[in-house]
């Protein structure tokens, strides 16, 4: 193995010249690429991960059915987030849920803001705990039957919420909803990776994460305004489970397997084949371009080797062995850019859980007193989300195609994809320091900063309107964190991915629950400034480990090449 002393050894040069997991040649030198993204208009474009002659290679689905693939998976995001959201906006209605009136006195069992961030933390908290099992679960039964089990989940604790008697039942079912919920930010966004290309994976990621991030704010939107309606706080948890119910229903009929051992299945294909490519090549790098792809089955429609759509919605028989897939969620956390993405994601999505609760804790109180609008502050985030989703989607695959074709070898690197999130993190970290000040110094017309755009000279609208431009300064960079950290993982770890996002989903767990579950009492005792202006200091810190690998990421990749290779307990 290249230990991490040889790998910072290398020349510059030697280093340009290194092809460790997640360098792909991409395209021939000089080659003009088609930007459209299908079939043999690429011409010179190589295609990574190379597909196999498996009729059970995800690869050679249908592109109708990686769409599929995609929007269902991007909806299990949505509905997941939401889900979260979808209360946080609901909080000032249900300080009554349980509360008895009597005809003489004063009503017995009203709830606190801090009373109610529980049912925020705990749900939080086991999005992250319960991919420790069903990952390796997945990897012994396949994809598939744990993400019907989630959202089969997701849908019974909905309907347990929803038809809750007392607040001890209610927060018990929403520790079974956040575990329901859990695998949309570990197995979905692999699934997602596993279908599609290199040189499209960053769109489809994009996708996914957009719509992974709107559920947040829909959700948020909607949230007070149907527990403030006619119909009340219990049918936020009926809507809940109605759409993950037909998400389920949907998912049973149309979603595929997606784990295959690739290497393997190359390996079949250079034994039965040798003129395919040189058998010297580790078979994870078989090289296979677009023009040639027709041995593979994938260069038109008519020919590719895939299984029946029924036989595609089968269950795949389990591996041997079974606590040899817990193992990689440790193993995983050895990679560099695990720890990275670990952090920044934990960073900005705990901030936005606790932006929404602590902005509707603020917006109830006086001088604005909105009471079922208190949703609309996440109008800030659906406009951040929404041109990050067009920056990402615009720029990500762009620019490792642009930087392929100016490579005299026609590499693409990981870290190509990296520079797009610097700028975002430098606002992504000013932002809680600015809606604390804004939420610390409130005043009787903030309201009008909410029109994002509006520009005024009156003291009382600016504050309320940096409130609404640091939302927009956060959420904007969520959706590049998620969807560019989830593109190096994928890029770099290969089928490391599902527990490297493991990791990074499991760490966030544990701060989102952290700064959520004290976020509402350190709000009331100490206002908005303290507690958001630590949590921007935290975030400027973790921001700091983006430095090393996008200078360094490459020899720390040549470092941990053995690591990468090396899937005996995959």
């Amino acid at each position: 193995m290249a230990s991490f002393r040889h790998a910072f050894k290398l020349t510059a040069e030697e280093v340009k010249q290194a092809t460790p997991p997640g360098t792909k040649v991409l395209t021939d030198s000089g080659t003009t690429l088609d930007e459209h993204g299908q079939g043999r208009a690429y011409g010179g474009i190589h295609l990574h991960p190379a597909p196999s002659r498996d009729r059970r290679d995800p690869l050679n689905l249908p592109f109708w059915r990686k769409i599929v693939i995609l929007l269902l998976m991007g909806s299990f995001g949505f509905i997941s987030t939401a889900s979260s959201s979808i209360v946080s906006s609901a909080l000032p209605e249900m300080v009554t849920a349980f509360a008895e009136f009597p005809e003489h006195g004063p009503p017995k069992g009203l709830l606190t803001f801090a009373d109610l961030t529980p049912l925020l933390a705990v749900q939080a908290l086991m999005e992250g705990a319960a991919n420790l099992w069903f990952v390796p679960l997945s990897n012994k039964y396949g994809r598939r039957v744990i993400i019907l089990i989630s959202l089969l989940l997701l849908t019974i604790f909905s309907f347990w919420c929803a038809a809750a008697q007392s607040f001890e039942s209610l927060l018990a079912a929403r520790v079974f909803q956040g575990i329901g919920g859990a695998t949309a930010e570990t197995l979905a966004p692999d699934m997602v990776g596993r279908v599609f290309f290199v040189h499209q994976a960053g769109r489809a990621m994009a996708v996914y994460t957009f719509m992974l991030s709107i559920g947040a704010f829909i959700g948020g939107i909607v949230g007070g305004y149907i527990a403030g309606g006619p119909l009340g706080w219990r049918w936020i948890f009926w809507v809940t489970a109605i759409i993950s119910g037909g998400l389920f229903v949907l998912s049973f009929l149309f979603l595929p397997e997606t784990l295959f051992d690739r290497n393997a299945a190359l390996r079949e294909d250079q034994y039965s084949n040798p003129g395919t490519s040189s058998t010297s090549k580790e078979a994870s790098e078989i090289d296979v371009k677009l023009e040639d792809a027709q041995l593979y089955g994938v260069a038109s429609s008519e020919k590719r080797p895939t299984l029946t759509f029924v036989e595609s919605l089968g269950f795949p028989k389990p591996r041997p062995g079974f606590v040899r897939y817990f193992i990689p969620l440790l193993l995983a956390l050895r990679f560099p850019g695990t720890l990275m993405v670990m952090l920044l994601s934990s960073g900005l999505v705990a901030l936005i859980v606790s932006i929404s609760t602590a902005g509707a804790q603020v917006l109830s109180a006086p001088p604005y007193l909105w009471g079922a609008n208190v949703g609309l502050i996440n109008i800030a985030g659906l406009v951040g989300t929404i041109l990050g989703a067009l920056y990402t989607y615009l720029l990500t695959d762009w620019i490792i195609k642009r930087k392929s074709k100016r490579s005299v070898y026609g590499f693409i690197e990981p870290e190509q994809r990296l520079k797009l999130i610097v700028p975002v993190l430098v606002l992504a970290t000013a932002g809680p320091i600015v809606f604390g000040f804004a939420g610390q110094n409130p005043s009787k017309y903030g309201w009008v900063g909410l029109a994002f755009g509006y520009v005024s000279t009156s003291v009382s609208a600016c504050r309320l309107l940096w409130l609404t431009i640091r939302k927009v300064m956060v959420c904007f960079g969520v959706m590049q964190i998620l969807s560019v950290g989830f593109n190096y993982i994928i890029d770099s770890y290969g089928v490391w991915a599902a527990d490297c996002l493991t990791g990074v989903q499991s760490f966030r767990a544990i701060i989102g629950f952290a700064w959520t579950y004290f976020v509402g009492t350190w709000v009331t005792e100490k206002g908005t400034a303290q507690p958001f202006g630590i949590f921007g200091l935290l975030m400027g810190l973790f921001s700091m480990t983006l430095i090393p690998v996008w200078l360094y990421g490459k020899r720390l990749r040549i470092a941990t090449t053995e690591w990468v290779q090396d899937s005996r307990h995959l």
